[in-house]
């Protein structure tokens, strides 16, 4: 008996790429400052009430003015020998004629890499990343970019881009030609992986989000950007077996394969963070595997935070990242308004240029890098849940209010994601009081707010309950607090 074997062809989720010719720059380094002091010693800051004579009280604490801030009404302090900015603050405060005393707070200019092309990562601002830089890089994190390989070492006729040379790479696979050196023979892998972690601050091109991260190349995809599921699936299987925290998948199909829903349940007991790319079919169907369970689902949108046309939505979207649009230049910069990265043609392995891509394979990596930001930023304590979770909330809603098919949670934002970090340990809490908590309708009840841990929204659902006995009669009943 003959038999028919059928295999699932997952593709790469690329629109179109344009590239960019490398102009010439002049650059102004914006290093980090290294002083890393909160304050300015030996001084604070203090504004009395208008009229007040400060001399006593500034004699009385051993200090004396400094100089003056005419326009702001605030004096500078010296502060007393053998006294902290801190105590001299609360000795200050303690007077009622001292409308404010404070610490000359030292504020510092956001991590602007040096890269000389991130001017044309529009994508990079649009989602934060300069404060997000400013506390966290994604060291110790391990990032399977399952794709068509990524260039990151000489090898035969394949060649380490030139902006991926100080990128931290671990040993990878390539499940294509089953072999030890997954190079990419494409150009997608490459433009991927660039964008979660980009060699960045070195001067040269452009910049990734996790840039102190690891990257675990691992090839499943073959040159012309497909792959059977059996080796999506092994893949998968390689990279939760060895060490990887996040996997970012910017391949997909229009069919569910077990195959692979099996390895990213896997993956994802194991404590990987899945992230896939929704689809370029720009309709409302599934696509798979982001739209499992498993997996975090990433739509695009343009620079005017619109989904992009070609963006497949559903109702398993999570979250939406800067896919790009070749189409259009909405930022003007004279340049199409895709996702810029370095990568090769396809056909030379070693000659490297600066590409446009557009796709929701470009918004995946997105939120990759910024998933691995967060999971360093943790310790690495956070599970797959966890981290999903602190993604979709510190998210920028977009569209209808609240989640909706299109943009799922909202607009990706590495800073509030990885601020959000802090507090995931002490997540709000509803509470509250009401009086009276029933009577006849129209009835006023007034609320007393008791929620903790700062909630930033929240709601009250109100019923009334008609008894049946008593028709003139209606009771109030008070439904917990909805925490958003």
């Amino acid at each position: 008996m003959r038999k028919t074997f059928i295999y699932l062809i997952v593709s790469i989720l690329l629109l179109s790429s344009f590239a960019v010719a490398a102009p010439l720059f002049k650059v102004k380094s914006t290093s980090q400052v290294q002083n890393k002091q909160d304050y300015v010693e030996g001084q604070i800051i203090v504004k009395f009430r208008e009229g007040f004579d400060d001399s006593k009280l500034i004699s009385s604490l051993s200090s004396a003015v400094i100089g003056e801030d005419v326009k702001g009404g605030f004096k500078y302090i010296s502060i007393s020998a053998g006294k902290t900015v801190e105590e001299m603050v609360a000795a200050y405060s303690a007077d009622p004629n001292v409308l404010y005393a404070e610490p000359d707070y030292i504020y510092r200019s956001y991590a602007v890499p040096n890269d000389p092309f991130y001017v044309y990562q529009w994508h990079m601002p649009m989602i934060n990343m300069e404060q997000a830089w400013d506390q966290n890089t994604g060291a110790g994190v391990i990032i399977a970019v399952l794709d068509v390989g990524v260039a990151y070492e000489n090898f035969g006729a394949f060649s380490q881009a030139p902006d991926l040379a100080q990128t931290n790479f671990v040993p990878g696979y390539d499940f294509i030609n089953n072999d030890t050196h997954p190079n990419d023979d494409n150009g997608h892998g490459t433009h991927v992986t660039g964008t979660i972690a980009q060699s960045t601050n070195n001067n040269l091109g452009v910049t990734g989000i996790a840039y102190n991260s690891s990257i675990m190349p691992v090839e499943v995809l073959d040159a012309a950007g497909s792959g059977a599921s059996s080796v999506i699936a092994n893949g998968i299987y390689f990279a939760a077996d060895n060490g990887a925290q996040v996997i970012n998948m910017s391949l997909g199909s229009s069919f569910l394969s077990t195959t692979i829903q099996d390895a990213c349940n896997y993956a994802k007991n194991k404590g990987v963070t899945i992230i896939c790319a929704a689809g370029n079919s720009g309709q409302r169907i599934l696509e798979y595997p982001a739209a499992l369970d498993a997996c975090v689902s990433v739509s695009a949108v343009r620079f005017d935070s619109t989904l992009a046309g070609y963006s497949t939505y559903n109702d398993s979207v999570d979250i939406t990242a800067p896919g790009g649009d070749t189409g259009i230049d909405q930022d003007g910069d004279g340049y199409v308004d895709g996702v810029l990265q370095q990568t090769h043609d396809g056909v030379n392995y070693s000659t490297f240029g600066y590409y446009f891509y557009q796709g929701t394979s470009m918004a995946c990596p997105h939120v990759a890098g910024v998933a691995a930001l967060v999971i360093s930023a943790s310790g690495g304590t956070l599970t797959p849940d966890e981290v999903q979770a602190i993604l979709q909330n510190s998210a920028v809603d977009l569209g209808a209010a609240g989640w909706d098919n299109r943009y799922g949670h909202g607009l990706l934002d590495a800073n509030a994601a990885v601020l959000a970090v802090a507090s995931n340990t002490n997540p709000p809490i509803a509470d509250f009081s009401g009086t009276p908590l029933s009577g006849t309708v129209p009835l006023t009840v007034n609320f007393s707010d008791l929620s903790t841990n700062a909630p930033t929204s929240w709601t009250w659902d109100l019923v009334t309950v008609e008894l049946p006995l008593l028709k003139t009669r209606r009771i109030l009943i008070i439904l917990p607090v909805l925490i958003q």
